[in-house]
């Protein structure tokens, strides 16, 4: 791919960057959700914890962890940092996508299945998947995060080649 301009990159950083936090922030709310949910004293106060929950997975997870996997491709493919030539960046790749798809299939699905119990009447079974899911997310975001600003490990192999190539 072309490498991007600079007001293009810079652009499509500052939309990477606001999906990532975005996400960040989104997960850290549906786990305070979570917990409000399966430390409620009353069924009342545990349905809205799950409607709002539900609110904010139907709306905004999936476009959200989208956003910031289709932005973070673009970038990594259109400014030298590639998607394969440096370990942190490799890494980012695959957390993010494997988190997405978690987001996507287990995180959704239980939340489908919270709601359900709410609008049927029901208690709310199994509230440890609606708090140990967020927790994990978000300390892989915390992880994205951090070696996104310390930039660790260096060039993987495919990098080492490229670089080794450009000097010739």
């Amino acid at each position: 791919m072309r490498q991007l301009t600079r007001p293009a990159r810079r652009g499509l950083l500052v939309v990477h960057v606001v999906a990532s936090v975005g996400w960040l922030g989104l997960t850290l709310g549906v786990l305070a959700l979570g917990i409000t949910g399966a430390t409620a004293g009353s069924a009342e106060e545990a349905g809205a914890a799950y409607r709002s929950m539900n609110v904010l997975g139907d709306w905004l997870l999936i476009p959200i962890s989208l956003l910031s996997l289709v932005s973070g491709i673009v970038l990594s493919l259109g400014t030298p940092w590639g998607l394969a030539r440096h370990r942190w960046v490799y890494m980012k790749f695959w957390l993010t996508m494997i988190t997405t798809a978690a987001t996507a299939f287990a995180l959704r699905a239980r939340i489908d299945s919270a709601m359900a119990d709410v609008v049927a009447g029901r208690t709310v079974g199994a509230t440890t998947d609606l708090i140990l899911a967020p927790s994990v997310s978000l300390g892989v975001y915390t992880f994205l995060t951090a070696i996104s600003v310390i930039k660790p490990w260096g060039l993987t192999a495919r990098g080492r080649r490229l670089r080794a190539t450009k000097r010739r």
